[in-house]
């Protein structure tokens, strides 16, 4: 230790005023960051806080009488009970008396308690008899965690060996009930988090794989064996020393993560937060460009935490054999090889993973034959793990291995539990050279929820859900599909290998499609098989982006793509494998209205391959039919033909063109009832049929009718996904939105009239509604989007100017931008709005004030005004 560093051990216990023990921890806190940045041994420094604190809190106890023979013991427990304490962690005190303290004594212990508090430090404390404390720790596990691993920092012996006594197990908890709680606890601890580790805002101490998984192990081990440090397992023959090691090599890890998040927020605080992740990163000596620093220290934590729960589960395991003696379950072989202990897994041979590496392929292969295996028996489950260690190459080079591997693809229940498992405890990457690049990979956004391991896992998950019941309610396209594909193992292997390569650099698809070719060679698929899973890993993106970011009711555009899927089995594959993966990527991330687009471009495709791509849809004969259709409709409730010809005849064709007839319908009965109303007519969709509230707005054109739209929605906390926006011969606007509440379901109940009224107020206005110009939030402040403009020249028309918006997704922005199309006195005729966590990627469909696609002049202008106009809310 520094000889700079004060300690209070030098201090008689009166000199210790609140200003020399302020002096005294400020001095502390440098000397620890300044040796943690210098790569002091972690350990070492979390100790070392302990010792110090126990050192000035000995002292202050002291001065404050309250070693007078008095009976009292000051206990550390908690973090602090271990000898551990981090930067800024919390200081858990017990107070143990012998009786009820009289109030002289409660003084005492208030101004002690007032003294820690004045220091600004974390404390949190009680003050309890021996008997009360048995008493309450006989009721609270956490309580009787903390008594279980006390430790006497200064005070009465005695009392404190009164404490110790009476928590020995066979008084209080034993440990075969501890056990059984402690499981318990973290199950449900791990449910908080979903049960994964892989949050890209994760809890250091509290998801699974975290420090509380460690400290489970530690407690159950002091608990049954009397253990106070996690090398005592070793001679107890429930670690090894490599994985002891091991397990000592997380803790260390996640220590150093929790140290460091704990300088940069200067409060205990364990979740890793976007806005603290580059800090962290950097004082962890992480280096590169942009978020390199971020991403290689994130991958190196979930590897970790996936470490410490497979240590955890297989640990466990044999403490359920040790403590609650559960050994001789049913046991019952499968085959020569395997044998079931319960309902789990189990080798029969010790030595068969490291004599023949293609009984790792049959042990998951077994797995998915038998529905009612549910895991991996604890000592099969360390063999395979020293198996996977062991191998000299990729199971992937043995042909019994692709053989069993190929067999798991094609087995109906391959992508279930078997799948699961072979990613948790490494067989993916073991098996896969490429899957071990992307173990871990995270991507610093806010649109990819996973790291790629994980969200590749859950794509392929949601892949096998298809094809089970659930999925014919939530997604029955999906499940229709997947139904009757004839090889739903090429789509299992597309889903493999479609982000395989991110993280490489250059374009992950094309990277991807190379290693999946390689692949299906590999493992002896037929070229026509091999074709159609390199085209699905290449395109995996195409339907997505079609569907989101053009105009699906374009016959041009369904044209287009149509003729770059060929067919309908393309079509099918594709279709599945687009859904799965947005599924996969974000838990909020799909909703009813990409549900909707992508169905109707799937319908709309699949009816233009069926009539054939050499045949183009004549528009005037899709114009008729929408027309007969949306006559009926109108018919039907009693509007007369006399009524419909005059005001149909204010409609352009393409009005007819870009919507539905039940589109039709519904404008058409409207506007005829507020023919003799001069304002403007608002209505909303009662029944959303396209996956959001559908918003429809009639009146005399004026300028900016977009941006005062968007921002009056935008007070209201509405998203806007799409715009159409249309004008009749006459002058009037004919505009439809789709929005969405923020948490992706459309408007509904009050919010319906409110926003109907809102609206008309604000086109009934003769000023514009106040535009917020608002600061990022927290977590998009992290984010550097730069703002690009660019104009694509679509090969089906040259009628329009179609901008492509990239930008931070800030409050407010499609008001601003609608602004600025005024003010240059552009056109807006359609508007994709997509947003991709924390940037947007928006379309619109442009004119200039003569009806004509803008010019070079006029495209530079505009977008020189834009950058200019969203420069104000960069972070």
């Amino acid at each position: 230790m520094s000889h700079s560093l004060l300690a209070p051990a030098l201090f008689a216990p009166a000199e210790l005023t609140l200003p020399t023990c302020k002096a005294i921890l400020a001095e502390l806190q440098l000397w620890l960051e300044n040796r943690f940045k210098a790569g002091d041994d972690i350990f070492e420094l979390v100790v070392t806080r302990s010792q110090h604190m126990d050192q000035l809190l000995t002292g202050l106890w002291q001065r404050m009488g309250l070693d007078k023979d008095l009976g009292l013991a000051l206990v550390a427990v908690g973090g602090y009970g271990r000898g551990e304490l981090h930067p800024y962690s919390d200081i858990d005190l017990l107070i143990l008396c012998e009786d009820s303290a009289n109030q002289a004594v409660n003084e005492r212990i208030g101004r002690f308690i007032t003294m820690l508090w004045d220091l600004r430090l974390e404390v949190g404390h009680s003050v309890r008899s021996v008997a009360q404390c048995i008493s309450q720790g006989e009721q609270d596990l956490t309580i009787a965690t903390n008594l279980i691993e006390a430790r006497l920092v200064t005070g009465c012996y005695h009392t404190f060996a009164e404490l110790t006594s009476a928590t020995e197990p066979d008084k209080f908890w034993s440990s075969q009930d501890f056990f059984e709680a402690k499981r318990q606890e973290q199950i449900a601890r791990h449910q908080q988090y979903q049960d994964t580790s892989y949050k890209l805002e994760p809890d250091i101490k509290c998801s699974p794989g975290g420090l509380r998984d460690i400290q489970t192990i530690s407690w159950v081990t002091r608990r049954h064996f009397g253990a106070t440090t996690l090398h005592e397992m070793v001679s107890h023959d429930f670690l090894t020393q490599d994985e002891y090691l091991e397990l000592l090599d997380s803790q260390n890890f996640l220590w150093k993560l929790r140290f460091a998040l704990h300088m940069t927020t200067h409060r205990t605080d364990n979740r890793l937060l976007f806005d603290r992740q580059r800090a962290v990163a950097t004082s962890l000596g992480y280096a590169g460009d942009g978020n390199e620093p971020i991403e290689q220290m994130m991958k190196r934590f979930y590897q970790t935490v996936r470490r410490v729960q497979e240590l955890n589960e297989m640990l466990l395991q044999l403490f359920d054999e040790a403590i609650l003696g559960h050994i001789a379950m049913d046991v019952r072989n499968l085959t020569p090889e395997f044998r079931l202990r319960g309902t789990l897994i189990d080798v029969i041979n010790p030595e068969l993973f490291m004599e023949q590496p293609a009984a790792i392929m049959r042990l998951f292969y077994h797995i998915a034959l038998h529905p009612q295996i549910t895991g991996i028996y604890s000592s099969t489950l360390r063999l395979l793990r020293d198996a996977r260690r062991d191998l000299p190459g990729f199971l992937w080079d043995h042909a019994e291995c692709r053989r069993f591997f190929m067999m798991l693809m094609r087995h109906h229940q391959g992508c279930g539990l078997a799948l699961t498992l072979m990613h948790r405890y490494g067989i993916l990457a073991a098996y896969l050279p490429q899957w071990q690049k992307i173990v871990g990979q995270m991507q610093f956004d806010m649109f990819h929820a996973y790291p790629v391991d994980e969200h590749t896992h859950r794509l392929l998950k949601n892949i096998y859900r298809f094809h089970h019941g659930d999925a014919q309610r939530s997604h029955p396209l999906c499940f229709d599909i997947c139904n009757r594909l004839r090889k739903p193992e090429l789509l299992n292997i597309a889903a493999l290998f479609h982000d395989i390569a991110k993280g490489r650099g250059g374009d992950h698809s094309e990277l991807g499609a190379i290693d999946a070719q390689e692949f299906c060679e590999l493992h002896q698929l037929s070229k026509p098989d091999t074709r159609l899973v390199v085209w699905l890993v290449r395109q995996h993106l195409l339907m997505s982006v079609t569907a989101q970011r053009r105009d699906i009711y374009d016959p041009e555009v369904i044209s287009e793509f149509a003729s770059q899927v060929k067919d309908e089995i393309r079509l099918d594959y594709l279709y599945a494998l687009t859904v799965a993966d947005i599924c996969a990527t974000n838990d909020n991330l799909w909703n009813d209205w990409k549900g909707s687009l992508l169905r109707e471009l799937y319908f709309s495709t699949q009816k233009a391959l069926r009539q054939g791509l050499e045949n183009p849809p004549d528009l005037r004969l899709s114009i008729r039919e929408n027309q007969r259709q949306a006559r009926q409709i109108l018919l039907q409730l009693d509007t007369t033909e006399a009524q419909i010809k005059p005001l149909w005849a204010r409609f352009t064709a393409d009005y007819f063109l870009r919507h539905t007839p039940e589109q039709i319908a519904w404008h058409s009965r409207h506007i005829l009832a507020h023919a003799d109303n001069p304002g403007p007519l608002v209505q909303i969709s009662q029944q959303p049929g396209r996956g959001g509230s559908e918003l429809f707005i009639y009146c005399q054109d004026s300028p900016n009718l977009f941006g005062r739209v968007a921002a009056a929605l935008d007070q209201k906390n509405l998203n806007i996904h799409d715009a159409q926006i249309m004008t009749s011969k006459d002058g009037y606007a004919l505009d439809t939105f789709i929005v969405l509440e923020p948490d992706g379901q459309p408007v509904s109940g009050d919010r319906l009239a409110e926003l109907c009224q809102r609206l008309t107020d604000t086109l009934e206005s003769t000023s514009a509604p106040l535009i917020r110009i608002r600061p990022p939030s927290r977590r998009h402040r992290e984010f550097t989007v730069t703002t690009e403009v660019n104009f694509l020249h679509p090969k089906h028309t040259h009628k329009r100017s179609l901008m492509e918006l990239i930008a931070l997704d800030t409050p407010g922005l499609l008001a601003r931008i609608g602004n600025v199309f005024s003010q240059l006195q552009l056109n807006l005729h359609a508007a994709k709005i997509t947003t991709i966590g924390e940037r947007v990627e928006d379309f619109f469909s442009l004119t200039n004030a003569d009806n004509l696609p803008l010019t070079g002049t006029q495209q530079a202008e505009l977008r020189a005004q834009i950058v200019a106009e969203l420069r104000q809310t960069e972070p």
